[in-house]
């Protein structure tokens, strides 16, 4: 990408490999796990975005070039129709005149509506594209809460008993706080890949749509960082000090490898 246009747009190569460095992350900490599963999915989209962008923002010339010549042999058929008029003013009375510009204006109308639809075809296509692929990313971001919905951080100061359809009770508070903070990750990488549909798309409609995508997974991740704000605390009820509690909390993958 040239220097100058580094901070201009989303790089659809640099995401895909901030989420495979995430997925690998998940896997070193939760091998196995539905999570890491789901950092798959989200790396798989992330691959096709990139293909997808490219073909949204792309010109379908074919199409283009086949509006072009449909709209020009209307055009011909309407001045060919108009050429081969033969009206002198003695044959035309009031009443026929505003007959035929009534049916004149109509027509005009229709033949205008026509071509607006051609011109615009290109686009609705791209925004079902668009629309599609955002969706998917909406469902996604769901699944994400889904998976952090049970991890309650209070459960680890009750210290349940963990039974054979539930495995919060054995995340330690530095485990929970890495799942919540890999959920986390994930939403905002979700919204990031939203943007490379509508970077070099400019169309309302998939603007807001990734709007609703960026507004979602910013909600989403704002109530996982009030559970991962409650950790300490329950840290210290666990006996821990506060500040080894904050010291584990701060810690990064590499750093407790």
């Amino acid at each position: 990408m040239p220097e100058h246009s580094r901070y201009q747009a989303l790089d659809a190569v640099k995401i895909e490999h901030t989420i495979a460095r995430l997925s690998e992350r998940i896997e070193n900490r939760f091998p196995g796990s539905g999570l890491f599963r789901l950092s798959t999915k989200v790396l798989a989209i992330s691959r096709e975005a990139q293909a997808q962008a490219e073909w949204i923002a792309r010109p379908i010339l074919s199409l283009r070039i086949a509006i072009t010549v449909l709209i020009l042999i209307i055009l011909a058929g309407i001045a060919g129709t108009l050429g081969s008029l033969r009206i002198t003013l003695d044959e035309v009375h009031f009443l026929d005149f505003i007959q035929a510009l009534e049916a004149g204006i109509n027509d005009v109308v229709l033949i205008g509506l026509g071509i607006f639809f051609l011109i615009s075809l290109e686009r609705r296509l791209k925004r079902h594209r668009a629309l599609g692929a955002i969706h998917e990313l909406r469902a996604l971001a769901h699944i994400i809460d889904m998976h952090q919905l049970t991890k309650d951080p209070t459960r680890i100061a009750w210290n349940p008993q963990p039974d054979d359809e539930s495995t919060e009770g054995k995340l330690t508070p530095f485990e929970l706080s890495r799942y919540l903070d890999y959920c986390s990750e994930m939403l905002s990488l979700l919204g990031k890949i939203s943007v490379l549909y509508v970077q070099r798309f400019d169309d309302a409609v998939a603007l807001a749509a990734v709007n609703e995508v960026e507004q979602l997974t910013t909600g989403l991740s704002r109530k996982i960082w009030q559970k991962l704000m409650m950790i300490p605390s329950i840290g210290t009820s666990l006996g821990e000090s506060p500040s080894d509690t904050e010291a584990k909390l701060k810690m990064t993958d590499s750093d407790e490898k």
